[in-house]
């Protein structure tokens, strides 16, 4: 078991996929990519080669088909269906953000291009590479999920709903235009951590811990930091809209009217 806290700050243990499990999933997907592949390359051959295409032309369809299975296969799965595909639905795996949090496109893709580059295939050794970075980390992470900053964990249970933070309306002006893109996951969850746990710290560590993590998030997206308000509040608006931004719109969950803000009382 592995303990994550999601970003909205609730902590969450999730069993960690280890390697028999990992390979099982991963045979499975091997299978369906064969077939895939099978198909693509005979839709290929009956379509060029009527047309009087030369061999080059059957060479680069043949390229194209194999990297599309070996990337764009396990890329629109987890995609489509939230970190699993067919192989790890069937031995109950998902592939989650290492925050808990569900994947996107972006993980996907990098857990995609690692796996066919360096995991498994080009320069993978058939797997051993895989294997080995596994077995070398704590939980179970190939290079793939290092560079995306994903776990994966059984799926025993669905993970929780998100719940949508509200920032503080008037803050909401300065952190609408900011490029949350460039705050690291580390840093974002270092600030979720001290939101949750804001009620446990002395008023200094509130205010000394706060101002280092407005410092570091300021100087991270490279803006001034706001004057006139408490970390809490700052800090609370970032998180807000990284997480409106990340959820897609039909997550958003229904709020009662009149929600209260982060750090609501100036």
């Amino acid at each position: 078991m592995a303990e994550f806290t999601t970003g909205e700050a609730v902590a969450l243990e999730l069993p960690i996929a280890r390697i028999p499990t990992r390979a099982t999933a991963f045979l499975v997907d091997v299978v369906v990519q064969f077939v895939l592949g099978c198909i693509l390359l005979v839709l290929a051959v009956t379509v060029l080669l009527p047309s009087g295409a030369d061999s080059a032309w059957l060479q680069v369809v043949v390229l194209v088909s194999i990297v599309g299975v070996l990337v764009g296969y396990p890329v629109a799965c987890e995609t489509a269906w939230r970190g699993r595909t067919l192989g790890k639905l069937l031995v109950g795996l998902r592939v989650v953000r290492a925050d808990g949090g569900p994947i996107d496109f972006r993980h996907a893709l990098t857990r995609g291009l690692a796996g066919a580059i360096v995991d498994f295939w080009m320069l993978g050794l058939f797997g051993a590479v895989a294997v080995l970075t596994s077995l070398c980390s704590p939980n179970a992470r190939r290079i793939g999920d290092v560079l995306a900053g994903t776990v994966v964990v059984h799926a025993e249970r669905p993970l929780p709903v998100p719940l949508l933070a509200i920032a503080p309306p008037w803050l909401a002006g300065w952190v609408a235009p900011l490029q949350l893109a460039m705050l690291p996951e580390e840093l974002a969850l270092a600030v979720r951590q001290y939101l949750s746990r804001f009620r446990t710290l002395t008023p200094a560590a509130q205010h000394e811990l706060g101002c280092a993590l407005v410092d570091a998030v300021c100087a991270r997206l490279q803006v001034p930091v706001p004057q006139g308000y408490p970390p809490l509040q700052i800090l609370g608006a970032v998180i807000a809209e990284r997480q409106r931004r990340a959820l897609p719109p039909p997550m958003f969950p229904v709020l009662p009217p009149g929600p209260v803000p982060i750090g609501a009382g100036r």
